[in-house]
């Protein structure tokens, strides 16, 4: 086992020594590589070591440069080294944090990281919080204890008699809200289209004039960072303004979430406490190895009855049980990183992860707005929407970015524009390493629109 675990950690800080210099996306000799791996499983035991080697020799090549400084897309962090080495210990740990007699240590940590992140995120004290596995579940379990909330207080009993014959729930969204909550809903029984859709800005924020009336037991969706833009719904004034007695106003912060922790960002998620329940992603801005989503909740009853099991083997015991507040049982101890990672950057490293990261979005911006290309967001955080002209020029170019590999980028389409999305979001990203991109990115839209 000793010599095993030694031989990974090598191939490992290897691998991620390599990254400042590999190119971002695999080529097509290392997806073809990927082919070895598809053997007949044979009767006999294969040894370990030639198993990690295998893996190492066609899995490391085979990979995208996520845990480097040069990967761009889809809001997605790197994991800090002291959370990759935590994140080793955790596995070797091998716990089951549903309870805490299964881990003392996971709900331990998971006690000690909720009450730091309600404060450093600026939420209220009393609030539970899930550790789950990212935004979807995160929007999921928020959700889930609105449900129970607005539900109980008509008189229904819905973990107990479903959602026949209950009363209705009106549920608002912005029009253009992430599709992970949409999912959310789905699974909830509430419904992916039955939604009210409030029209959005020209920067993706809900407009708080075209909030409807709100009559009976309602759920409004907000979101505090765009997934493309970056900017925030009115959530101060929607929370000022709809009623609150029967009303469950929800934040999907999945990367927007954490500017709270920030000085100069921080004025974007103003009356943000305001609201009842909080997603977000710990692998996002917070950089934590995969899975690690986070649900906040006001009321911390209605999630416990709306996700809490019992059974005559399920000891309960006076620590916080982290299987009464997530929809799992068996599951990882996902505080151990989170812990890891508050602890070793303090309150000022996070601030200034946070806010480097913003200042290079701002950068890549300044960058290509001088080089000619169009910015079509503003840039309040660390997502920057670039145009390279037509729809079909900025997807040559971008499909040409990911082919250099020196940066990967990813395409979207926002209010009907083709456009390339740069997420600025890893710790590892340097000053070089965005200069070198915006190189990149200049050197082949000039050729190429």
């Amino acid at each position: 086992m000793k010599k095993l675990l030694e031989q990974v950690a090598v191939y490992s800080a290897d691998y991620l020594s390599s990254l400042k210099e590999r190119r971002v996306g695999p080529s097509e000799e290392d997806l073809k590589l990927l082919e070895k791996l598809d053997l007949p499983l044979k009767d006999e035991s294969t040894d370990p070591e030639e198993i990690i080697k295998l893996l190492n020799e066609v899995g490391s090549k085979a990979t995208i440069g996520i845990a480097g400084g040069r990967f761009f897309g889809f809001v997605i962090g790197s994991s800090l080294p002291v959370t990759v080495a935590a994140s080793w210990l955790n596995t070797a740990w091998d716990q089951n944090a549903g309870l805490f007699v299964g881990s003392p240590i996971g709900t331990v940590l998971e006690e000690v990281s909720l009450k730091w992140m309600l404060d450093i995120l600026n939420l209220p004290k009393e609030s539970a919080g899930a550790f789950v596995t990212g935004a979807t579940m995160a929007n999921f379990t928020s959700l889930a204890a609105a449900r129970n909330y607005l539900l109980k207080k008509q008189g229904w009993d819905v973990e107990s008699d479903g959602l026949f014959n209950a009363p209705e729930i009106t549920v608002i969204v912005g029009e253009e809200a992430h599709p992970t909550l949409f999912r959310a809903l789905g699974l909830l029984g509430l419904g992916r289209k039955r939604v009210i859709t409030v029209p959005a800005d020209n920067q993706g924020r809900m407009r708080l004039d075209k909030l409807p009336k709100i009559k009976g037991p309602s759920i409004v969706c907000t979101q505090a960072g765009n997934l493309n833009t970056g900017s925030f719904d009115p959530i101060k004034n929607i929370c000022e303004t709809v009623s609150k007695n029967d009303v469950w106003i929800h934040v999907d912060g999945a990367f927007g979430l954490w500017a709270a922790a920030t000085p100069s960002k921080k004025y974007l998620t103003k009356g943000i406490e305001l609201a009842d329940s909080w997603a977000t992603d710990a692998h996002k801005w917070l950089n934590v190895p995969y899975d690690s989503g986070l649900a906040f909740i006001k009321h911390s009853e209605s999630l416990r009855s709306a996700l809490s099991l019992t059974a005559p083997y399920l000891p309960q015991g006076e620590h916080r049980e982290p299987s009464q507040f997530v929809p799992e049982l068996s599951r990882r101890s996902r505080g151990v990183e989170i812990w890891t990672a508050l602890y070793s950057l303090g309150r000022r490293g996070l601030a200034e992860m946070i806010e480097r990261t913003c200042r290079h979005a701002k950068r890549f911006a300044e960058g290509l707005s001088d080089a000619g290309y169009q910015i079509l967001n503003d840039v309040v955080i660390n997502q920057v929407l670039v145009s390279f002209g037509d729809a079909e020029t900025t997807n040559k170019v971008i499909s040409k970015i990911q082919e250099d590999g020196t940066c990967w980028c990813g395409g979207t389409i926002w209010q009907e524009k083709t456009a390339m999305r740069i997420s600025v979001v890893s710790w590892a990203t340097t000053d070089e390493d965005v200069e070198k991109s915006l190189e990149a990115i200049i050197r082949i839209a000039r050729k190429y629109s």
